[in-house]
């Protein structure tokens, strides 16, 4: 598969979710509100406590990032990117745009930002093989890396979940795999969070 193909697959699935459950943690798969803020919450390691910092957001779904982050004294400029136009519309929709804050449908950056992160769009692979999400989810972590200038941040779903709990359409990734691969490939400033509850893993990568 093409990763245009792969692309709209992501962007279908997404945007059936956001018409199922509206702007809520379920229209971008996620369980509810609590755990969503304690996925967010993770990544304000990675701004240093720096209120100025530029943000791009990834895979940014309706905003709610955005939400967190001036609810916890952000300032800076803001760029939300999601390759579902109906996650754009209804992040314009319910945010606005202008003054630091912008919107744009793509999986690429065209500016980069301070810091770049990814939130939860590495774990619904659907029906594409195992090998292939493999490769595309190390292709989005390169272009995180080439948006963040300061530092970049993602999360996946860990393969130290239960094997019974795991689910087919979902991708599970080695943590320990995972920070070797950053290690090796962005430098010795990175950090492994897998201690926030979730059967997940938060990887925060900052430049040295």
């Amino acid at each position: 598969m093409s990763t245009e193909a792969l692309l709209q697959r992501v962007a279908r699935y997404y945007a059936g979710r956001l018409a199922e459950h509206g702007p809520t943690p379920r229209g971008v798969d996620w369980n509810g509100e609590e755990s969503q803020r304690l996925r967010h919450a993770q990544f304000l390691r990675l701004l240093g406590g720096e209120p100025e910092a530029s943000v791009l957001d990834l895979g940014c779904g309706y905003g709610d990032f955005l939400d967190f982050l001036r609810a916890q004294g952000h300032r800076g400029a803001y760029a939300g990117w999601d390759v579902a136009p109906e996650m754009i519309a209804a992040a314009r929709a319910r945010h606005g745009e202008g003054e630091g804050v912008c919107w744009h449908v793509g999986a690429t950056p065209d500016a980069p930002a301070d810091y770049a992160i990814a939130s939860g769009v590495l774990n619904v692979k659907g029906e594409t093989g195992e090998a292939e999400w493999a490769e595309y989810v190390l292709g989005v972590i390169e272009t995180l890396a080439q948006a963040g200038r300061r530092g970049f941040g993602f999360n996946l779903l860990s393969l130290s979940s239960d094997p019974e709990k795991r689910r087919p359409h979902l991708y599970y990734a080695d943590p320990a795999g995972m920070l070797r691969h950053c290690l090796d490939r962005y430098g010795r400033h990175v950090a492994l969070l897998q201690d926030y509850g979730l059967w997940e893993f938060t990887v925060l990568v900052r430049r040295g």
